[in-house]
């Protein structure tokens, strides 16, 4: 990708902080312009442009004018939809934030998890954000900002009766998973005869061990917790509690995926985040969705490099 000249970027800068020079819903109301724009609106967190990270996007970006968004939704409480069909959660949330902060627009896409990657390898998105774990498998095409740093989580039917208590529990027990997770990876490397069941949606996952069809089920821990705290208000699942793992188990690193080698987004989105944790609206959006227990310190690229 190549950069625009300085003097097309100090005009777009200074279009978009007309669009985000207000916060909440008055940065939706002034026009028809601004009325168009993925923005955030009501009491979701808001910033303000910076025209000198704009001038690190791209130049194709900046002339489609969008971040294009690759997110699985619904997958609460990373992303989901509310009364009105409008997507929020941390991964939208987030999306729109730092397209605020890097003073262009954004437009979040539903995909399939098992293909938000081919949906960037095929130009369709350019970033990934669906709380995906950064591993060295995936590292192979992608680059990651991460944003997250915390282990999965096992659930089982409320009563535990199973008696699982510790990960080797799962040993020789059916598992279900969403497909394409790193949850479904680590399980399979335990090979101490875990039946790993990969299947289309987190949602079938969970349906499968409220069917019977697993005798568990496994997420990343913020996904977990907020399944169990919320089916059937409580009632249907438990979290087993490990004391040797209080973050969960296998702690990863995840975050935003860019193809590898589009350098200057990867550049722009670091810095972009990195800004937001620096003004304090990154920790107002992960306590907005209770998952500030997992926020990171610094925005880094490529944590996950000696995960296993």
């Amino acid at each position: 990708m190549t950069k625009l000249p300085l003097a097309l970027l100090a005009t777009v800068a200074a279009a978009a902080l007309a669009l985000t020079g207000c916060s909440g819903s008055d940065s939706v109301d002034e026009g028809a312009e601004a009325a168009s724009s993925n923005l955030p609106t009501g009491d979701e967190v808001s910033t303000t442009a910076d025209p000198a990270l704009t001038e690190l996007l791209p130049a194709d970006i900046v002339e489609s004018g969008v971040i294009n968004i690759a997110v699985d939704i619904p997958f609460p409480p990373m992303a989901m939809y509310d009364e009105n069909n409008r997507e929020i959660g941390f991964d939208p949330e987030l999306g729109r934030l730092l397209g605020q902060k890097l003073g262009i627009d954004v437009s979040l896409n539903k995909q399939a998890f098992d293909s938000v990657i081919p949906s960037l390898q095929a130009n369709k998105n350019d970033i990934i954000m669906s709380g995906m774990n950064d591993t060295p498998e995936r590292q192979e095409t992608l680059s990651f900002v991460d944003y997250t740093h915390g282990g999965f989580a096992i659930a089982v039917k409320k009563g535990n009766p199973e008696g699982i208590t510790t990960q080797r529990d799962l040993c020789g027990k059916t598992v279900s998973v969403q497909k394409a997770t790193v949850q479904g990876e680590l399980l399979r490397a335990m090979d101490c005869g875990v039946d790993v069941m990969e299947l289309p949606s987190d949602l079938d996952a969970q349906t499968a061990l409220r069917a019977g069809k697993s005798q568990a089920y496994t997420a990343d821990a913020v996904v977990a917790e907020y399944v169990v705290a919320t089916t059937d208000d409580g009632e249907a699942f438990e979290i087993v509690r490990d004391a040797e793992n209080p973050a969960g188990f296998n702690p990863v690193y995840s975050g935003i995926g860019v193809l590898k080698d589009d350098t200057e987004l990867i550049e722009a989105v670091q810095q972009a985040l990195q800004a937001l944790i620096d003004e304090g609206t990154y920790k107002e959006v992960l306590e907005r969705n209770s998952i500030d227990a997992y926020a990171v310190k610094s925005a880094e690229v490529n944590q996950g490099a000696d995960a296993s």
